[in-house]
């Protein structure tokens, strides 16, 4: 018997990266995995690889997110467990970012010799560079595609007989931050908040709620960062970036059995790199 027998699990922007690791491994431990995301087709694609489906949502737009919901009511009847893992950077598209990014590295690499540095150097953009559109994108797909589906989730979670799971992707990012990445920290520290409020509403549901909040992970979120690479690196006392399944199989514990008296929490894997800041 699979960890996951018999259990409904949707995974948010999942057709690639974290959610794409964190629904095979799901897959593999017997759950019925739906995949959401953006592409209608990449996401059929993955969960049909995968024995489940797929589904597509726009998770910022609660009108897209009530669609998706029902097209899980009429196709899987239940949820059991939600993966709110949707997230963007917002360099997407940016042409100059890996330049900006192979400066900042520079410019560290000369700090660690003991020369001097403008602190400007090693931001990737100050605040006065965040447009309104950057925010709202950013808390848009983050914050509030985290509540739209949480929300929408009750419908289907709160009937069940069985306990439910929500797992809430943060990161390092919200629980110790710098300069450069303020709109990009702050959605991931509000999501740890939500975290723990919900955690304390769905209690009495026997739903738990905890996040995840991975440190630097090799992904195509994080590709556009690789002269940063070396520095992240020599930060992590571990010595490496971690892989798609060090968040994997984190999301397999929150989801499991094992975690049944766990909620309200925040799960780290980060190779260590959080104690070295």
């Amino acid at each position: 018997m699979g960890r996951m027998d018999g259990k409904t699990a949707l995974i948010t922007g999942a057709a690639r990266g974290l959610g794409a690791a964190i629904a095979t491994r799901f897959a593999e431990a017997g759950a019925e995995v739906i995949i959401n995301d953006l592409s209608a087709a990449d996401a059929s694609s993955r969960g049909e690889a995968l024995g489940g489906y797929g589904v597509s949502a726009d998770v910022s737009d609660p009108a897209s997110v009530a669609a998706m919901f029902e097209t899980i009511r009429a196709r899987s009847g239940k949820l059991d467990v939600l993966v709110n893992n949707a997230g963007i950077s917002g360099i997407e598209g940016d042409n100059e970012a890996r330049e900006r990014i192979a400066r900042i590295a520079e410019a560290h690499e000369r700090a660690a010799r003991g020369e001097a540095v403008d602190a400007e150097e090693t931001l990737l953009s100050a605040i006065t560079d965040v447009t309104d559109a950057d925010w709202a994108r950013m808390m848009g797909i983050h914050v509030n595609g985290t509540f739209h589906c949480s929300r929408a989730a009750m419908t289907l979670m709160r009937p069940r007989e069985s306990d439910g799971s929500i797992i809430n992707m943060s990161s390092v990012m919200g629980t110790f931050s710098r300069g450069s990445g303020t709109a990009y920290s702050t959605a991931k520290a509000a999501i740890l908040g939500f975290t723990r409020a919900l955690a304390h509403e769905l209690a009495a549901d026997s739903i738990r709620v905890n996040a995840i909040a991975p440190g630097w992970i090799h992904t195509d979120m994080t590709d556009p960062l690789e002269p940063m690479h070396p520095m992240l690196m020599a930060q992590t006392p571990q010595g490496r970036l971690g892989e798609p399944d060090d968040i994997a199989w984190a999301a397999v514990y929150l989801a499991c059995e094992e975690a049944k008296f766990v909620t309200g929490q925040t799960l780290s894997p980060n190779g260590g790199w959080y104690m070295s800041q």
